[in-house]
C-alpha cells in the first residue's frame, strides 16, 4: 500500500510540475511574442519614418532639378526638328495587262482555271519523276521551267488567286513543286502555247536583229580603220615630197651633215683639192692635143 501510495503522490506532483512548467511556458510564450510585435511595431514605425523623409528628399532633389532644366531650356534656344515622313513599305507593282496578254493570262485561262479543283491537280495521270534539288527556287517558282513558263508563272501566282490556292494546298504536302507546275502547264496549254511560241519567235527575231547590227558595226569599224590608214599614208607621201630640191642635192651630192657639223678650218683643205682637181684636167687636155697632131702627122707620111 505505501508503495502504491508513493506512487500515486509522484504521479500528481509530476502532473502538478508538467502544469506549472506548462504555465510557465504559455506566460513566457506570451511575453516574447508580445516583445515581438512591440519590436516590429517600432521597426515599422521607424521604416515609415525614413521612407517618407527619404521620399520628401527626393521630391525636393526632383523639384530642385526641374526648375534647372526649366532655365535651361528657356536659355538655350533649340532648333526645330523637321518630322520625318514615313518610310513606304515596298509594295511589288501590279503588272499590266500587256504583260498579261503577252504571257497568255487571259480571260479565258481564268474561266478555264475556276473550273478546276483540287482533284484536277491530284487526281491527274502524271507520275513522279526525281526531285532535283540542284534546281534554284525564285520568287517561289522553280528555275527548272523555261523563260516564258517561269514569268508565267510568276503573274499567274499573283493575279489569278485560284491557283495561288492549289499550289498553297498542295505543295508539298501532295506533290511535288516540279509536279504541279508539269500539271498545270498541260491542262492549260491550249490557252497558252500560242503566246508561248509567239514569245520565242520575237526572242529569235530580235537575236538576229542583234546579230546584224554587231556585223554591220564590225563592218563600219573596219571601213573607218582602212580609211585612216589610206589617210596616214597619203600625209606621208605629202610630207616626204614636201621639199624636192633638197632631196635632189642629197640625192648628187650625198649627205654632208657630217662635214657641215666639222670645224671651219677643213674649209682650206676642200679648197687645196679642188685646184688640184683644176690643174690635173688642164694637163689631160694638152696631152690629148699633142696625140692627135702626132696621128695627123703620120697619116699624112703614109700617102
Amino acid at each position: 500500500m505505501d508503495l502504491w501510495e508513493r506512487a500515486r503522490a509522484f504521479a500528481g506532483e509530476a502532473a502538478k510540475r508538467s502544469q506549472e512548467l506548462s504555465a510557465e511556458a504559455a506566460k513566457r510564450s506570451s511575453a516574447l511574442v508580445s516583445e515581438t510585435a512591440k519590436k516590429s511595431k517600432e521597426i515599422f514605425s521607424e521604416t515609415a519614418t525614413k521612407s517618407r523623409e527619404i521620399a520628401a528628399e527626393a521630391t525636393k532633389q526632383a523639384d530642385l532639378l526641374a526648375g534647372q532644366i526649366k532655365r535651361l531650356s528657356t536659355d538655350l534656344s533649340v532648333p526645330s526638328i523637321p518630322a520625318i515622313p514615313p518610310i513606304p513599305t515596298a509594295v511589288a507593282p501590279e503588272p499590266d495587262a500587256a504583260e498579261l496578254e503577252r504571257y497568255g493570262i487571259t480571260e479565258d485561262l481564268r474561266e478555264f482555271v475556276k473550273g478546276m479543283t483540287i482533284s484536277t491537280f491530284r487526281d491527274f495521270p502524271l507520275q513522279d519523276e526525281p526531285e532535283m534539288s540542284d534546281v534554284p527556287t525564285v520568287s517561289n517558282v522553280r528555275q527548272d521551267l523555261n523563260e516564258w513558263q517561269a514569268r508565267h508563272a510568276t503573274l499567274v501566282l499573283s493575279a489569278v488567286k485560284e491557283i495561288s490556292k492549289f499550289r498553297y494546298e498542295l505543295c508539298p504536302r501532295y506533290m511535288k513543286e516540279r509536279k504541279f507546275w508539269r500539271v498545270y502547264f498541260l491542262l492549260v496549254n491550249n490557252y497558252t502555247s500560242l503566246y508561248e511560241n509567239k514569245y520565242f519567235e520575237e526572242l529569235k527575231v530580235k537575236s538576229e536583229e542583234e546579230k546584224m547590227d554587231a556585223k554591220k558595226e564590225v563592218t563600219e569599224t573596219s571601213q573607218a580603220t582602212t580609211a585612216e590608214h589610206k589617210d596616214m599614208k597619203v600625209q606621208s607621201k605629202t610630207s616626204t615630197s614636201t621639199n624636192p630640191e633638197h632631196d635632189l642635192d642629197v640625192f648628187l651630192l650625198g649627205d654632208l651633215g657630217s662635214d657641215d657639223e666639222g670645224p671651219d678650218g677643213d674649209d682650206d683643205g676642200l679648197d687645196d683639192d679642188f685646184d688640184k682637181i683644176d690643174g690635173t684636167s688642164g694637163l689631160e687636155s694638152d696631152d690629148d692635143d699633142d696625140k692627135e697632131k702626132a696621128a695627123g702627122k703620120a697619116e699624112s707620111a703614109k700617102e
